[in-house]
């Protein structure tokens, strides 16, 4: 009898081969999908799966009717996620307040830190509950800022969930893991909440040039990617404040060479504090030239690491990008002439004149953003994406070209994707394997799960291995099968779909699917057909069939009935909301919320993810849908 751990191997091998065996002559033939198919086909990969009832929606409009639609989200009423969204109190700050909060916060650890230097009796909680008593205010900052990346991450998972904007949905993710950014890094938490709300999501299905430029003048992408803070070397000239002149980097504290900004603190400054900022700004004068926005600008970005620039190139975009940076009160762009390299430059052989300032990191992004080499980036990008681990090269050849000859129009480069016969064919289908984010996703929609808007469910993203805003590096989370099966994710990706139809998720009840009233009490090979059917698409092997009807998983305990698995506090370091640290307004912990530098987050000693710490017993329905959630045919989309 083959089992649940014979199907997840099968998993592996078919993630790796790209699905070359559905593509084999005489099982189907390698033309256009089935009418169904083509249903499920779609569901699968221009959503975070089906909800009930959304097979029957697609077949009664038709599937390009559908996609047309998905296509052109402002035409669907999606008021009851905005409603949804107006729950996430972050989202209604701006940054320049979510800055002052952090900065509040800092204010109370160094007064605690102070009042426990001074007296070595007293107990560092009853200090913080006392300097809370005393500023209230203080504990709401501290609160707000130390929930603030679970917001975010709850916020992007629930919004998956429950938008009928889907492919919108689908695109925002996808920028967001194209433009990676990093929450573990300094301060890039505070500016997540602009970065989804107002730089990604507006852009997601516009021009490429336009997403391009508000990601290069965000501080998100200045602060994590260091340009915030490049400055031209000494070797070559700086602009002056005043147009048309230039003046040498030994200049820029004198006179008007200060940005305006700069002399009025200057003048409002004590003593004491204007040393300090005159120290701050000649250590800004001090770090030269910084090459790593520049450099994943065309490696990651746009051109590819094969995109035909050279180590000269980089230099130069480097060099063209000094002084874009951010003012560090209200999170805005701001350039600074007075540490941009004002010498000419020449990037991928297009001439920048001397003498200029913020043109030159514009003409820059033109430069690479209607570069033949992004264009087939971009497209093999999307491409892999939704049609296969490995794209069709006749595909990416005709997209490119929609993308060229369009200006960088994502919208109109993504249908010829998502509408191309590569898309709807047999070796497209089923052949990607979902990312642990889309596992949770298209768990939660296939139950009928109502959106968590607490940062549990998000914590299970990061137990099984894609912590939102999580990747260290700025290449993004894999977008390939193989990265992400093995035996341990496997695992895992198992026990989430047992815990799921267990009721141990919030906000996901067995009662709430549509199907179980009618089904639960019908006898198991019903039970295991009406599964099959509402949430496999009805095509499933022989072999997960058999593991349906006998609930044998001996990848586990043996059988269903008995799953236990180990505390979940380690998510990567990732996201876990310590609520019980006083300071931050909880009932008190046995460690403090303290940020790991560069690192990523605590792990909150009162944190527990939902449905990997606790026994799981199921038998039947329960059992049926749990174990389908972890099937291979389920895994892949």
């Amino acid at each position: 009898m083959r089992t649940l751990a014979f199907v997840s191997a099968a998993l592996v091998v078919s993630a790796a081969v790209g699905g070359a065996q559905s593509a084999k002559p005489g099982l189907m033939s390698a033309g256009e999908l089935l009418p169904d198919e083509q249903v499920q086909q779609v569901l699968n990969r221009l959503t975070f799966g089906a909800r009930p009832g959304d097979v029957a929606q697609v077949r009664a409009m038709g599937v390009d009717k559908w996609i047309d639609q998905q296509l052109h989200p402002e035409r669907i009423d999606d008021r009851a996620t905005a409603a949804l969204m107006s729950k996430y109190a972050i989202f209604n700050m701006k940054t320049a307040d979510i800055i002052h909060d952090y900065n509040v916060v800092q204010q109370l650890q160094r007064q605690v830190k102070k009042a426990d230097a001074g007296d070595t009796t007293m107990d560092k909680k009853d200090t913080r509950r006392e300097l809370i008593a005393q500023n209230p205010q203080l504990a709401d900052a501290a609160r707000l800022a130390q929930q603030l990346v679970g917001q975010v991450q709850s916020a992007k998972l629930a919004r998956a969930v429950a938008t009928d904007r889907q492919l919108d949905e689908v695109m925002v993710d996808f920028w967001e893991n194209h433009f990676s950014v990093f929450a573990g890094k300094g301060q890039v938490r505070l500016f997540l909440p602009e970065y989804d709300r107002d730089v990604i999501r507006p852009n997601a299905l516009g021009k490429f040039r336009d997403l391009l430029g508000a990601v290069a003048k965000s501080p998100a992408m200045l602060f994590f990617l260091d340009n915030w803070q490049s400055a031209a070397d000494s070797t070559h000239p700086t602009l002056a404040q005043r147009p048309g002149q230039m003046a040498r980097r030994g200049g820029l504290l004198a006179g008007n060479r200060l940005p305006p900004a700069a002399r009025q603190r200057l003048q409002d400054a004590t003593p004491e504090q204007r040393q300090q900022l005159v120290q701050r700004l000649q250590q800004q004068a001090k770090r030269g030239l910084n090459e790593n926005y520049a450099r994943e600008l065309m490696e990651l970005h746009t051109l590819g690491v094969d995109g035909g620039y050279s180590q000269k190139d980089v230099q130069e975009v480097a060099r063209a990008l000094t002084g874009w940076t951010f003012n560090r009160q209200t999170g805005d762009f701001v350039f600074n002439p007075n540490v941009h390299d004002a010498g000419e430059k020449t990037v991928l052989g297009h001439r920048l004149p001397a003498g200029r300032g913020e043109q030159d990191g514009e003409d820059v992004l033109d430069i690479v953003a209607r570069a033949p080499a992004t264009a087939r980036f971009i497209t093999t990008k999307l491409a892999r994406h939704f049609v296969s681990d490995d794209p069709p090269k006749a595909l990416v050849d005709r997209c490119s070209s929609t993308f060229t000859k369009s200006d960088g129009d994502i919208r109109e480069t993504l249908r010829c994707v998502v509408t191309s016969p590569e898309f709807f064919s047999r070796a497209a289908y089923r052949v990607k394997v979902k990312t642990p984010f889309e596992v949770v996703a298209s768990g939660l929609r296939a139950v009928n799960a109502q959106p968590d808007t607490t940062p549990r469910t998000a914590q299970i993203v990061s137990r099984l291995g894609q912590p939102i805003f999580g990747r260290q590096t700025p290449d993004g989370w894999p977008d390939r099968g193989d990265a992400w099966m093995n035996t341990g994710a496997i695992l895992n990706r198992i026990n989430f779909g047992l815990s799921l139809a267990a009721g141990q998720v919030p906000g996901a009840r067995m009662e709430g699917w549509p199907q179980f009233d009618s089904l639960r009490t019908l006898p198991r090979s019903d039970q295991v057909d009406g599964v099959v059917k509402a949430m496999l698409g009805g095509q499933v092997s022989a072999e997960t069939r058999q593991v349906l009807m006998s609930g044998e998983n001996p990848m586990l305990t043996g059988n269903t009935s008995s799953v236990k698995g180990p505390p979940a506090n380690d998510v990567n370091g990732m996201a876990i909301v310590d609520d019980g640290d006083p300071m931050m307004g909880g009932k008190g912990a046995k460690q403090p919320a303290q940020q790991a530098a560069g690192k990523g987050f605590p792990r909150g000693a009162a944190a527990q993810i939902p449905g990997f710490g606790r026994q799981v017993n199921l038998q039947g329905l329960p059992q049926v849908v749990g174990l389908a959630l972890g099937a291979p045919e389920f895994q892949r989309r």
